[in-house]
C-alpha cells in the first residue's frame, strides 16, 4: 500500500501535522511520500492508495496561495480507486471561517471520484497531544477504507 501526503504550510504548524500523519502511516508500514503543494502535480495521486491533502487556512476562509493551482487542478482529476483524507490548521479566532480549506478539499475530492476514507481534521494553530491521537485515528481510517477496494 502506498500514500502521499500533500502539504501547504506558512508557520510550520501544517508540516507538523504531515509528519503526524507520515509517522502514522509509517507505524502501519504503509510507503508513504511528503511533498509541498506547490512541488505536486495532482497526477502524482494517480499512483497511490492513499491521497492526503494538509491545506491552511488563512484570513477570512482563504486558501493557500501557492496551492490555488493544486486545488483547481484536483478537480479535473480522475480517482476514482484512491481513497482520500484531508486534516489541516487553522485559527479559532476566524470563527465560521476556522479550517474552511478542509471541507473545500473535501469537495475537491468528490469531483474527482476518489474514496473518502475518513472525515476532515481541523486543528486549532499548533498540533497537540489529542490532535496527534486523532490523526492516528484518521490514518487508520483511510487504511481500513483502503483495504476494502
Amino acid at each position: 500500500m502506498q500514500a502521499h501526503v500533500v502539504y501547504a504550510t506558512i508557520t510550520g504548524n501544517n508540516e507538523e501535522v504531515a509528519d503526524i500523519i507520515v509517522a502514522a502511516f509509517e507505524a502501519e508500514n504503509v510507503a508513504v511520500k511528503k511533498t509541498e503543494i506547490s512541488q505536486t502535480e495532482v497526477d502524482e495521486f494517480e499512483d497511490v492508495d492513499i491521497a492526503v491533502v494538509v491545506p491552511y487556512t488563512y484570513d477570512q476562509g482563504s486558501l493557500p496561495d501557492e496551492g490555488l493551482d493544486f486545488f483547481e487542478e484536483l478537480a479535473d482529476a480522475t480517482l476514482d480507486n484512491v481513497v482520500y483524507g484531508v486534516a489541516g490548521s487553522g485559527d479559532t479566532y476566524y470563527l465560521s471561517d476556522y479550517c474552511v480549506a478542509v471541507p473545500k478539499f473535501e469537495a475537491q475530492f468528490e469531483q474527482t471520484q476518489a474514496i473518502k476514507g475518513a472525515a476532515g481534521v481541523k486543528i486549532n494553530l499548533h498540533p497537540n497531544a489529542d490532535d496527534a491521537q486523532a490523526l492516528t485515528a484518521f490514518v487508520q481510517a483511510l487504511i481500513e477504507k483502503a483495504k476494502t477496494l
